[in-house]
């Protein structure tokens, strides 16, 4: 057997510095390659830690866990008294299955054997695309996540000893630490006066109105929405065998004299609203009507969801409180996300209500939803706690609203007078309407051809509307500059 030492490892063990990959996992993968093309044979004797150290200029550490990995993996052994020593490794391949059908009587079937109801409300509306530029109707640019930090405070949650100990609690719902720290950022970010007991932490805004269409809705429901409203909420009502109703929109949000209309002919059991930006129109629904809209969701006895989902991206120094803040009878439920800056492992849902309507949705979450990501609950506390989200949402305000004032100066440049809008007071998007003819699914393949997509969803097109609702905040002043001179010349190619 060859002695260690003369073995040339610097020959088929190379260290890259500026790899991302540790240099352990880099020795790690490179030993198992050598050991499996034979360059080490079954039985090679391997030199100590430091002797190998040393050979490879790098810290004796390193060492010690890179033959640490290899022993777990199977590809060493150590020998007490004897030393390391490669060790032949039976690669398990698996068996390929024979799938032709002729030498097979069994075939899986293609239909159920059973009947089930087959819904075509739940049919995806969100499109695919390979385009270099896209639309939406506005999300946040993660490409402005300080992840480095995120991904610290996540390394350091899951190094602490009572986190491992959740894990091991099949009880475990929620984690009260956050629940704790989130009542406080709301009640000081949006003016509620909440405890713990009136909140519920969800996967998502849309797992949110899901779940209280279900509890609060019966077949043959009546749910007012605005004439334009969110598509995802009304598949959930229709879901839960709701109908729904459409009320007018202006520029002060929508119409609570023609509400009061309904409401006096028909029983109405929930409004779903948008209030704080309007979904898609972006207005916000003025303090008269708000007021107004209470009154009568005492009198009428309708619940108000409302849905506050773009609260956190707002550029006026005094934001308009939610209804919630100041909704003394109990009528509203009121549903948002939280972190919605961060990248989306990182962000959570929620509902707001009164207790009683909390403890039983919480049971049907337990149902569907049992087990939490400890972890990522207890970085979202620690975010609150020290201050960290404050800072993550101030800094990317500035660049958020900037990217604003970009986007509708260029609206003006390209468009001028050929459509209308209004500067956003908050939001990641605009609504844009044309006042010239123009065929909205024609630009949109027009301008797919020149490597922008427009999903369908962005599209609002009926006998009095021609609109889009473009969202800026994922797009760079380059990409937007990019993006409107694509629409710009296919408008002119219509």
């Amino acid at each position: 057997m060859s002695s260690p030492v003369k073995i040339p490892y610097n020959s088929f063990i190379k260290i890259d510095r500026q790899s991302s990959t540790p240099v352990y996992l880099q020795i790690t993968n490179q030993f198992s390659n050598a050991i499996q093309r034979n360059f080490l044979p079954k039985g090679t004797k391997l030199p100590g830690t430091r002797m190998m150290a040393v050979l490879l200029s790098v810290n004796r550490n390193t060492i010690v866990s890179a033959f640490e990995e290899l022993a777990e993996q199977g590809w060493i052994e150590v020998k007490p008294n004897k030393g390391t020593f490669v060790i032949e490794k039976t690669l398990q391949k698996p068996q390929k299955i024979q799938t032709d059908p002729k030498k097979y009587q069994y075939q899986y079937p293609v239909q159920t054997g059973f009947s089930f109801i087959q819904s075509n409300l739940m049919d995806n509306p969100f499109e695919k695309t390979r385009c270099t530029y896209i639309f939406n109707d506005g999300t946040p640019d993660f490409r402005l996540s300080q992840i480095e930090q995120l991904s610290s405070f996540y390394s350091a949650c899951l190094r602490r000893k009572h986190i491992g100990k959740k894990w091991h609690d099949s009880n475990h719902t929620e984690n009260d630490s956050f629940k704790r720290n989130l009542v406080n950022y709301l009640n000081l970010s949006r003016g509620l006066h909440i405890d713990i007991s009136n909140l519920l932490t969800t996967r998502s805004s849309e797992m949110s109105i899901y779940l209280v269409s279900q509890i609060l809705l019966n077949i043959n429901d009546t749910v007012a929405v605005a004439d334009l409203s969110y598509f995802t909420s009304n598949m959930a009502f229709q879901k839960a065998g709701a109908r729904i109703i459409t009320i007018p929109t202006d520029k002060q949000g929508i119409d609570v004299d023609y509400l009061e209309k309904i409401c006096k002919k028909q029983s109405l059991r929930m409004l779903y609203i948008t209030p704080h930006y309007h979904y898609p129109t972006t207005v916000t629904l003025s303090a008269q009507r708000r007021v107004k809209l209470l009154h009568l969701a005492a009198k009428y006895g309708f619940i108000i969801l409302e849905d506050d989902y773009d609260y956190d991206f707002h550029y006026d120094k005094s934001p308009v409180l939610p209804l919630t803040s100041v909704d003394g009878n109990g009528m509203v439920v009121y549903i948002g996300t939280f972190g919605k800056a961060l990248p989306s492992g990182f962000r959570t849902g929620f509902v707001v209500a009164p207790q009683n309507l909390i403890a039983e949705l919480q049971q049907h979450l337990t149902l569907i939803d049992h087990r939490r990501d400890t972890v990522m609950e207890q970085v979202l506390s620690e975010l609150i706690k020290e201050g960290e989200i404050h800072r993550f949402q101030k800094k990317h305000l500035q660049i958020y609203q900037s990217r604003r004032d970009f986007f509708c100066r260029q609206l003006e440049t390209f468009f001028g007078n050929s459509l209308t809008f209004e500067k956003p007071s908050g939001g990641l998007a605009v609504w844009m309407e044309w006042n010239t003819p123009v065929n909205l699914l024609r630009l949109k393949k027009i301008a797919e051809k020149s490597d922008l997509f427009i999903p369908k969803t962005l599209l609002y097109q009926n006998k009095s509307t021609t609109a889009m609702r473009v969202g800026f905040g994922h797009l760079n002043e380059k990409e937007i500059e990019h993006s409107l001179s694509i629409i710009w010349k296919s408008i002119s190619k219509l």
